[in-house]
């Protein structure tokens, strides 16, 4: 039997962005998404979104954490996609300055969106700020500003269905093309999961995990919760070893 879709409070969200159980969490993370293989994942679910497609010259990574994810990425996209500005969304500002320096050697400009994802994608952000790579605030840009792509890994499961769908409503509307890299639910990943101390993380990031496989995809739950599919493209499946991803390009 298909386990049920749960969605809990995970303990990092909640957990003051300085705490120490919290600075060694997200340094786990790193380490999980790259058992995971969330930057391979995601590198090719880009592609496929671009196949066909200018280079993008707008992203904005949603519940971008740290950073680091964004940033391997761009290592890989930086010589064929110059010049991009990128925000990284998150409800905390944990992005260190050099973080955003390395963007910046890379001819990318990086900035920081602290916003809730919800607010955001409701076009609700507008007297927010964002700060660029030498610590000014600069203007985030109207709500009807054009995304070329958004990205998200390991941050949609955090929803709930109803809250899930005005995420992706208000991501769709601002966006031409959508990257979600996700926990697969199902007993493979679930058991994984619970052997994640295997890999030396502390109890933050081995309660989480769990919760994060409980609340994953499976199927095609996230296209059935994608607003007007009939003008998208619409790709959704396994990513192994247990992630679950979904590319929407605008048709």
């Amino acid at each position: 039997m298909a386990l049920a879709r749960t969605v809990l409070p995970e303990t990092l969200d909640d957990l003051p962005e300085d705490a120490p159980a919290a600075i060694r969490s997200r340094r786990d993370l790193q380490r999980v998404n790259r058992v995971m293989r969330a930057r391979s994942i995601l590198l090719g679910a880009i592609d496929r979104a671009f196949a066909d497609r200018p280079a993008p010259r707008r992203i904005v990574e949603l519940g971008a954490g740290d950073g680091s994810l964004m940033l391997a990425l761009a290592q890989r996209l930086a010589p064929r996609w110059p010049g991009v500005r990128v925000s990284l969304l998150d409800r905390q500002r944990v992005v260190d300055a050099r973080t955003l320096a390395a963007f910046q050697r890379m001819g990318w400009q990086a900035d920081l969106l602290q916003v809730d994802a919800l607010r955001w994608s409701a076009g609700a952000h507008d007297t927010q700020d964002t700060q660029g790579a030498h610590g000014a605030s600069t203007a985030d840009g109207a709500s009807d500003e054009r995304i070329d792509l958004v990205i998200a890994n390991l941050f949609v499961h955090h929803f709930d269905a109803p809250a899930l769908a005005a995420l992706l409503r208000g991501v769709a509307a601002r966006c031409d093309a959508f990257v979600a890299n996700e926990p697969r639910r199902g007993a493979v990943p679930l058991a994984a999961s619970r052997l994640i101390g295997l890999l030396g993380v502390n109890a933050v990031t081995r309660g989480d995990a769990v919760l994060s496989v409980r609340a994953g995809f499976r199927g095609r739950e996230l296209s059935a919760a994608w607003p007007d599919p009939a003008s998208w493209r619409l790709q959704e499946g396994l990513a192994l070893p247990f992630s679950h991803c979904l590319v929407a390009t605008r048709a």
